[in-house]
C-alpha cells in the first residue's frame, strides 16, 4: 500500500454538498460486492443482537438502548474491513475485506489505542446509563414492559430519556470527531493516533458545516437502522463504513 504525502496537520476544505457525495460513492462501493459488504454487517451485528438477547435473558433488559449506543461508539472500529474493500476498489484491486493491509508497522498499535479509547468511552457512557437508571426508578428493577410505560408517559422517565439523550449524544460527538478521519487513515497512512485525530479535529475548524452534516447524516442513518432493530442496520452499516471511506480520502485531499 502507498503511503501518501499529504501534510498531516492540512486537511482540505469541504463543500456542504461533500456528505452526499460520500454516501453515494459508498453505495456505489457497496453495490460492486453485496455480499462481502452485507454479509460483512451481518457478522457484526449478529454479535450486536447475542448481547441483546443476553441482556434480555439475564434480567437487564433496560440496558439494551445502551448496547445500541455501544455500537455507535465502536462503529468507526468494527469497519475496518469495509475501509479496507473501499481502498481496494479505489486501487482498482478486487474488492476484499480481509486481511486488512496497514501502511506501515506501527499503525495496528496505533489503531489499538483508539480501541482503548473507545471502551473506556463505551464503560463511561455505561456507567452513566446505570446511574441514570438508578437514580430515577429509586433502585427499583422494571421488567422491559413496565419500563418502557415508565420511560414515555411518566415525567421522571421522560427526564431520564431527555439527559440521557444529551450526555450520549455529546460523547457520541466527541467520538465522531476522534475517529471520523483517523481510523481509515491510520490504516492507510503511517502516523499516529495524535495526529490522526488531529485531523479530524482541525477539519471541524475548517469546515464546520459539512462536518456537522455529516455527523447529523450519520445520526439520522444509524438511528433508522436502530429503528428497525437489526435489519436496517445490516444496510446503514456497511454504507456508513464505505462513505466512511470516501470522507478520509477528501478530508485528506486525495
Amino acid at each position: 500500500m502507498n503511503a501518501t504525502s499529504i501534510p498531516t496537520d492540512r486537511p482540505a476544505p469541504i463543500t456542504m454538498d461533500a456528505p452526499w457525495r460520500w454516501l453515494g460513492a459508498g453505495l456505489r462501493d457497496m453495490l460492486k460486492a453485496p455480499h462481502l459488504s452485507i454479509g460483512y454487517s451481518i457478522l457484526i451485528i449478529g454479535g450486536g443482537a447475542a448481547i441483546v438477547y443476553g441482556l434480555w435473558e439475564i434480567g437487564y433488559p433496560s440496558l439494551i438502548p445502551v448496547a445500541f449506543g455501544m455500537f455507535a461508539i465502536f462503529g468507526p472500529l468494527l469497519a475496518v474491513g469495509l475501509y479496507e474493500m473501499s481502498r481496494r476498489i479505489e486501487a482498482g484491486e478486487a474488492p476484499r475485506l480481509f486481511p486488512v493491509q496497514f501502511a506501515g508497522p506501527r499503525s495496528p498499535l496505533q489503531l489499538a489505542y483508539i480501541g482503548f479509547f473507545l471502551m473506556f468511552a463505551a464503560l463511561v457512557w455505561a456507567r452513566i446509563a446505570m446511574l441514570l437508571y438508578a437514580l430515577f426508578t429509586n433502585g427499583s428493577y422494571l421488567p422491559m414492559d413496565q419500563f418502557l410505560s415508565f420511560a414515555i408517559s411518566t415525567g421522571p422517565g421522560l427526564t431520564m430519556i431527555a439527559i440521557g439523550t444529551v450526555v450520549g449524544g455529546a460523547i457520541a460527538f466527541a467520538i465522531y470527531l476522534l475517529t471520523v478521519v483517523s481510523v481509515p487513515m491510520m490504516m492507510n497512512e503511517r502516523t499516529d493516533a495524535f495526529t490522526a485525530i488531529g485531523v479530524g479535529i482541525r477539519a471541524m475548524q475548517k469546515s464546520p458545516g459539512a462536518m456537522l452534516l455529516w455527523a447529523w447524516l450519520i445520526a439520522v442513518i444509524t438511528t433508522a437502522g436502530v429503528a428497525t432493530f437489526f435489519v436496517g442496520l445490516a444496510l446503514a452499516f456497511p454504507l456508513l463504513g464505505h462513505a466512511s471511506w470516501h470522507a478520509y480520502r477528501e478530508i485528506r485531499g486525495a
